[in-house]
């Protein structure tokens, strides 16, 4: 078939009013539950599998997709207005998101979010279509010694998100790496600071970290000085974001855009390392860098950009190769397999008006995805009427809910609430908790990958250095340590002057 024929046959089959009332419902469906604490994006799509089962394959598939992608911008909603984010790949949002609304400019950063994210989920779609195959491809040359140095680049990252102080940034990384080594040995299988207890035997789980390291701290705030939380919560304020805004923010949101493509084409990275990544590149370049952590909207619309620049490459692996590129593609994979269908190189030759199919949906989906978010960021501009003493204990029902729901195991709500104290008391010694999670969450792959490097190797340490591609991270990587090295002695310089 001609590429005009794969057109006109993917538009037949989902130029139909079920399949784009799927996908606007999908999107609605992850817009709420990313919004919702502790539940994300992945909970969101999972839930909502069994009810493709009876639709047509097209269908159903633009239903969890729909899902996928409105949960990821949903996660932005909380992020910004209370601080708590719906999903794990929201995290970087908080940074600048939560400052701005506390500055009255939630309304404008919850704007740049939506711009940001459909931008990059444009961004996204059009590589997923003009270059699946190609980008599949060489996500297959990544083994572990490039994975390896894909992983130490990034953590390079920490520096940009450590705040004023480096030796702070540094000991809340080192902390969050030394959490992430709980659990069982993937290499081994022994077990690693596990103390007994049968329920760390599978680590600390993700999401109890993450809802314990940023909303806990605030409720417990409240508890400590109940005066100071006697308000309501921050409005959205007159303020919306203007064009003006988005073109000072359009380099950071098509660069972060980039970062995600690339890392979502590469399976197993996910949506939290590229917004942490696209936001550290922004505040890297960015003019006005030392507003970055304090409210600087550049901030929000590099990490939005960054996570929802995964979503539509994290589909590059899934067709082309039958890959899943992350956790949510592992469980929309199912979907397809429930149809009848096979992803990877074969689809494109039997079922090529399906694929088709499915890129004319994710661009229709961009546009959906604008005006549910729209109407989301004005229907929870009623958060503000809510009194601090009603809407902060529902929200701590909230997290507990959407951490017990993850596993159903009370332990992993003792965990929330452990991080809790934990996140407190950075939050009284100004210990950033950005460093903590991106270690967290790059601790493990860094170490698997590394020591099955060495096992591939015999020990032999050359192994990392064995192709242009490792080269060229290390190469990135020590370019980074020098420019993060010259400009922290630049700073020390200027106070001293």
């Amino acid at each position: 078939m001609s590429f005009a024929d794969s057109i006109l046959a993917g538009l037949s089959l989902v130029g139909n009013f079920e399949s784009f009332f799927a996908l606007f419902c999908g999107i609605v469906i992850g817009v709420i539950g990313g919004a919702i604490p502790g539940m994300s994006a992945t909970m969101a799509v999972a839930l909502t599998l069994p009810f493709t089962f009876a639709l047509q394959p097209i269908t159903g598939i633009l239903l969890l997709l729909g899902v996928y992608k409105g949960g990821i911008f949903g996660g932005s909603i909380p992020a910004i207005l209370i601080k708590t984010p719906g999903t794990p790949a929201s995290s970087a949002t908080i940074l600048d998101g939560y400052p701005m609304a506390e500055k009255g400019e939630a309304g404008r950063a919850l704007g740049m979010a939506l711009w940001a994210s459909c931008t990059a989920d444009v961004i996204s779609n059009l590589a997923l279509i003009l270059f699946a195959g190609w980008l599949a491809s060489f996500a297959l040359s990544f083994g572990p010694p490039e994975f390896f140095a894909l992983i130490l680049f990034s953590l390079t990252i920490i520096a940009g998100v450590s705040g004023d102080s480096l030796l702070r940034g540094a000991l809340s990384a080192l902390l969050g790496l030394l959490l992430a080594t709980i659990g069982l040995d993937l290499i081994y299988g022994t077990n690693r600071f596990t103390f007994g207890n049968p329920n760390m035997m599978g680590g600390l789980n993700f999401i109890a970290v993450l809802i314990g390291l940023f909303a806990i701290p605030e409720i417990i705030a409240m508890a400590w000085n109940p005066t100071a939380h006697v308000g309501k919560a921050r409005s959205l304020g007159k303020n919306w974001v203007s064009f003006a805004d988005y073109r000072r923010c359009f380099k950071s949101i098509v660069r972060g855009s980039m970062i995600g493509v690339f890392l979502g084409s590469i399976p197993g990275i996910g949506a939290a390392p590229s917004a942490f990544l696209s936001y550290s590149e922004a505040r890297r370049k960015s003019p006005h860098k030392e507003n970055f952590g304090k409210g600087e909207i550049e901030g929000v619309a590099a990490s939005e950009a960054g996570n929802n620049g995964v979503a539509g490459a994290t589909l590059i692996p899934l067709l082309a190769l039958g890959v899943p590129g992350d956790v949510i593609t592992a469980i929309i994979i199912g979907a397809f397999m429930i149809h009848g269908l096979q992803p990877g190189p074969m689809m494109f030759i039997l079922n090529v008006d399906i694929i088709y199919g499915l890129f004319i949906g994710l661009i229709v989906s961009s546009v959906f995805l604008f005006f549910v978010g729209t109407v989301a960021i004005r229907g929870f501009k009623y958060v503000a009427d809510v009194p601090k003493r009603i809407l902060i204990p529902a929200v701590l029902v909230l997290c507990i809910y959407g951490v017990f729901a993850v596993n159903n195991n009370l332990f992993d709500v003792g965990v929330m609430f452990a991080m809790g104290w934990v996140g407190f008391a950075m939050m009284r010694y100004r210990v950033p908790a950005a460093p903590f999670l991106i270690a967290f969450i790059l601790g493990p792959l860094l170490e698997d990958n590394f020591r099955q490097s060495m096992l591939m190797s015999g020990s032999n340490p050359s192994i990392l250095f064995r192709g242009p591609i490792t080269w060229f991270f290390w190469l990135l990587t020590i370019v980074t340590v020098i420019a993060i090295s010259r400009t922290t002695l630049k700073n020390r310089a200027a106070l001293r002057s």
